[in-house]
């Protein structure tokens, strides 16, 4: 028995026991991977579903902005030039119609394919003595065909045997401005043993304009304001015999409104590499197709560049030429393009190159 002068008794000393946390859950592995697998498939789904759809809209834009097609030329004439050809021409597009490429067409066949800066050609291998009727149609960069011109005809003349002797120039020519961009050019009648068949109108070398052997007088179009030409007519027989210039004729256009057209090609580049020298440019804002450009090496005259029909570059335009000159050779390039009156435009910037050494021959 227990001392009741010992105190109250102690209670045993026992540990504590808590409770023990649940234990955590833990996620399969593979599980987790199929979880992050499916993850990245719905992700790539939604941005295919996405791609799919801004490129349907795209398309669709695309497609409906590229189905009307360029208005018909109009102005659409047809002169007999010899006994074998005919001189067909027509009027200018505006800018805003996008044509790319001109078709001319006699009767239903197909006959020339041009770029847009031409509005005239030449049609040869005829038959003297034989009507033709023409038609132009004007083609887009997207490939839509606008519906024919009006037709114009022409008869050949009679073919003259062993016809060698070129007409006479005519005797005078006169000219005076209309506008900015217009002329009106008169000329004295030449003279033919056989009969002039067609005069041609000529821009320096260029021709730029044809009409018949009756006519004493045309309206040239298409000029540049605040510009000097100096215009020559020739007279044509029937057997494509063509005359000395006639007396030239200097004519000033007035200043237009507003500044004048840029005609220099713009953000002109050349690099040199093995053997070669690059250029780029982009054609003049003239309103059509540039096709024709003159190169300057050194400050002199080099090359005609020219682009084909069907082949004028849309945006940046670039040639390669190849150089035999060896490397170190200094040289400065510069270029101008041909505007649609015939004149070289302004040049474009100067640019100074060193030529590369050509890469070697391989040995056999």
């Amino acid at each position: 028995m227990r001392d009741p002068a010992a105190g109250p008794a102690r209670a045993s000393a026992r540990p504590t026991t808590r409770p023990s946390p649940p234990a955590a859950r833990r996620t399969p592995l593979a599980a987790l991977v199929r979880a992050r697998a499916l993850t990245r498939a719905l992700t790539l789904a939604r941005t295919l579903v996405l791609a799919l759809a801004l490129a349907a809209a795209a398309l669709t834009a695309c497609s409906a902005a590229d189905t009307t097609p360029p208005p018909a030329p109009g102005g659409l004439t047809a002169q007999a030039g010899s006994a074998t050809s005919v001189h067909v021409m027509w009027g200018p597009p505006a800018p805003a119609d996008g044509v790319a490429a001109f078709l001319v067409f006699q009767a239903d066949r197909l006959v020339r394919e041009l770029p847009a800066d031409k509005t005239m050609v030449d049609v040869t291998g005829l038959t003297p003595r034989t009507a033709y009727g023409f038609t132009v149609r004007a083609r887009d960069s997207a490939g839509n065909t606008s519906a024919p011109s009006a037709a114009a005809s022409a008869t050949t003349p009679a073919a003259r045997a062993e016809d060698r002797g070129a007409p006479a120039a005519p005797p005078s020519t006169a000219g005076r401005a209309l506008g900015p961009t217009s002329a009106r050019l008169t000329w004295a009648p030449a003279s033919d043993d056989t009969g002039v068949t067609a005069y041609d109108v000529y821009q320096g070398a260029a021709r730029i304009h044809t009409v018949g052997p009756g006519a004493t007088g045309t309206t040239l179009e298409g000029l540049q304001p605040d510009t000097l030409y100096a215009f020559t007519v020739r007279a044509r027989d029937g057997a494509d015999n063509s005359s000395p210039d006639g007396p030239p004729v200097d004519v000033t256009t007035p200043a237009g409104p507003g500044q004048r057209p840029d005609t220099a090609p713009r953000e002109f580049t050349a690099a040199a590499s093995a053997g070669a020298v690059t250029l780029s440019w982009t054609a003049p804002p003239t309103g059509r197709e540039t096709s024709e450009y003159e190169l300057y090496v050194n400050g002199r005259p080099t090359t005609v560049i020219q682009f084909g029909a069907g082949a004028v570059p849309a945006g940046r335009a670039e040639h390669r030429l190849a150089v035999t000159e060896p490397a170190g050779t200094v040289w400065t390039v510069k270029l101008r393009a041909r505007l649609p009156d015939g004149n070289w435009g302004a040049f474009s910037e100067e640019r100074r190159i060193t030529l590369a050494q050509p890469d070697p021959v391989p040995s056999i």
